[in-house]
């Protein structure tokens, strides 16, 4: 086995990359990051000195940022289930769609997360109120681009979903998605339902008492 993934299990980022994983059962090492395992610490910020996560170690040579790995699998390691399509206007549609869940659903959700965990004279109320109009903003715009997709890009499953699973998961608890959007609703429900993806999902339930705004009992 060459491929070894830092990563921490209820990071969005890095079930982003397991669901891709999962989806086409490409082997791995997983080396979970903690505060209880500091060498693993260590490998990260020598591999990647940012100490952004997750990162894919294959052979030695480091691969940083979820798309960019969920990429470079498919180009060395593909499986059974193509990410990404060959067909360069099919790839365009995911790639615009990987981008409006990462820019515009999983950046102003964790602008929210992230100002929850600041001290009460370091808070910016007026970022947080951005944040989350730009979900609900986020939230139309996707409900209106569902309808008649099964998937964020069309019929099949790829990249863009393994994008949109963790960020509508965790834009959820966050900022609660209005009933009213009902394809928004259906389409989140599919992902939770998706094997790789829900196996993800249960990898991180124990970690659920890290979320800073205090987990629903749901999902």
């Amino acid at each position: 086995m060459t491929l070894k993934l830092y990563a921490h299990p209820f990071s969005s980022y890095c079930q982003k990359v397991l669901t891709a994983l999962y989806e086409n059962r490409t082997a791995f090492e997983y080396c979970q990051l903690s505060h209880d395992n500091p060498q693993a610490m260590t490998e990260l910020a020598a591999l990647w000195p940012f100490r952004k996560f997750p990162v894919l170690v294959d052979a030695g040579r480091p691969v940083p940022e979820a798309t960019v790995i969920i990429e470079y699998l498919g180009l060395y390691y593909p499986g059974p289930v193509s990410l990404l399509p060959a067909e360069p206007r099919a790839a365009l549609e995911v790639r615009s769609m990987d981008r409006f869940f990462d820019n515009y659903i999983s950046t102003p959700q964790q602008k929210i997360v992230g100002d929850s965990l600041r001290g009460a004279a370091e808070r910016d109320p007026r970022g947080v109120a951005d944040a989350r109009a730009m979900l609900d903003t986020a939230y139309a715009w996707l409900d209106k681009t569902m309808a008649g997709r099964e998937w964020a890009a069309g019929d099949r499953f790829s990249l863009a979903d393994c994008a949109a699973a963790p960020f509508l998961f965790y834009a959820d608890w966050t900022h609660r998605i209005d009933p009213s959007f009902a394809q928004v609703w259906a389409y989140r429900q599919r992902l939770l339902a998706r094997p790789s993806f829900a196996r993800a999902v249960d990898e991180a339930r124990p970690y659920r008492s890290f979320f800073p705004l205090g987990a629903p009992d749901r999902d």
